[in-house]
């Protein structure tokens, strides 16, 4: 049974990743499918070509998560390129759209992306819409990377026995203990948890309700609502009559209907306190209510680049009121399989999938694709670290620490952060 760990602050960071890696050889240390680099020497099995094929959401309930990852990916190519492009020849992308799982278009694009000859497909967004296409992904051999899935339930065997699965999120195990600390010590006891029913929406209701509850908060009500609702009347009015003194709110684009129902019982803004977990913490300009106060959770980079932040908000197919959110994740997630790759010596999906977790961990640090490819052409094991910080991964594919920002809504529906909190990723029970 998992006990909570004690949060560390951002100054820690690097202490939490080292901690973690002396425990992840423990479950992978004889298996050879992760930590070990193929020789570069052996017969290659790709076509020569790294073909990145994008399932990002274009359109759907997460489209507003979209232009930080597109841009992320197109940053990460025009950087590997520039760089010469790996083993010779320049990395290719090739984009698709998820959409959200509503109506279902992830399969046929995957099957486009396939048909492109790509060798990692970067994606989903949507940890219900990864969990629908991994099968068909990596059951051909290619590599699926998502720069955004925060579902606990992916860091098992049977979810992808493939081992080609990888994500650069920490798993909400992590944003559920550091939202529900949030609330605590904000001050708020009776609490009420609204989230939707899916992969994503269920297991981070549930941790950040198991969390509240250890910590001696009380949860007068929790729901989780059909996904491709229209209206929430009868959700809210149970809400309404469990008089919390909070809400937090675990969705997606439907937050902007969720929200005047809401204001219309007596339980917006101004009447209780809110909080938004990654799936909807967004900019909202356009909208008529108004979110000032409403506090909310998403990952940050441990080290925030200023440079790189303003190259990706330049980036199409980013936009002025544009949030970052996943863009400096989608960077890195190309950039480790490229490096993957080098190490090699071999483009194709297993190769690179075979030698994903390595290149982010125990060998000598370096922080561009430039500095780690001339030192894995020099014979040296690597440790990469992006844009969104450590990129330690654990033998399932996972981040084994991870940094959330806590943000905060003022004037006209935009958001800052005004913390930084990092911690372990723990593992799933």
């Amino acid at each position: 049974m998992y006990r909570p760990k004690k949060l560390m602050r951002l100054g820690v960071v690097g202490l939490a990743a080292a901690l973690v890696l002396g425990a992840c050889g423990e479950d992978g240390g004889d298996n050879g499918d992760t930590g070990t680099q193929e020789s570069p020497t052996a017969e290659p099995k790709g076509d020569g070509v790294l073909t990145f094929g994008t399932l990002l959401p274009a359109t759907g309930d997460l489209a507003f998560l979209g232009p930080p990852e597109f841009a992320g990916v197109t940053l990460a190519v025009q950087d590997i390129n520039a760089a010469g492009g790996v083993l010779g020849k320049d990395v290719v992308q090739v984009k698709g759209d998820s959409g959200d799982g509503t109506p279902d278009i992830a399969g046929a694009q995957v099957d486009k992306l396939l048909a492109a000859d790509s060798d990692v497909i970067v994606g989903a967004a949507s940890s219900g819409v990864s969990i629908t296409v991994i099968d068909k992904i990596t059951g051909a051999g290619v590599v699926q990377f998502s720069p955004a899935n925060t579902a606990a339930g992916f860091d098992t065997d049977q979810i992808d026995p493939n081992r080609l699965y990888f994500r650069t999120a920490p798993s909400d195990y992590l944003q559920g203990e550091i939202l529900a600390n949030e609330v605590i010590e904000d001050g708020f006891d009776n609490v009420a948890i609204m989230g939707r029913q899916d992969f994503y929406g269920e297991g981070l209701a549930e941790r950040t309700r198991d969390v509240l509850e250890e910590k001696g908060g009380t949860v007068g009500e929790f729901i989780l609502y059909n996904k491709d609702a229209t209206t929430f009347t009868a959700e809210i009015n149970k809400i309404a009559a469990a008089k919390p003194e909070a809400i937090v709110l675990v969705s997606f684009a439907e937050t902007t209907t969720i929200i005047p129902q809401l204001i219309a019982k007596g339980l917006g803004p101004d009447d209780v306190q809110l909080y938004f977990v990654d799936g909807n913490l967004s900019n909202y300009p356009d909208e008529n209510f108004n979110l000032e106060g409403v506090k909310g959770t998403a990952p940050a980079s441990a080290t925030p680049d200023p440079d790189f932040e303003a190259l990706l908000k330049k980036t199409p197919p980013m936009k002025k009121n544009d949030a970052l959110t996943y863009g400096p994740e989608s960077y890195d997630a190309v950039i480790i399989s490229a490096l993957a790759a080098i190490a090699a010596g071999d483009d194709s999906g297993e190769a690179v999938g075979a030698n994903i977790v390595d290149v982010t961990r125990e060998g000598t640090k370096c922080t561009t694709f430039e500095e780690c490819k001339t030192l894995l052409e020099d014979g040296e094991d690597i440790d990469y670290d992006g844009k969104s910080g450590p990129a330690d991964m654990t033998d399932t594919g996972s981040l084994a620490a991870g940094t959330y920002g806590v943000y905060e809504y003022g004037a006209n529906n935009t958001y800052e952060q005004i913390d930084t909190v990092s911690g372990l990723v723990p593992p799933s029970e």
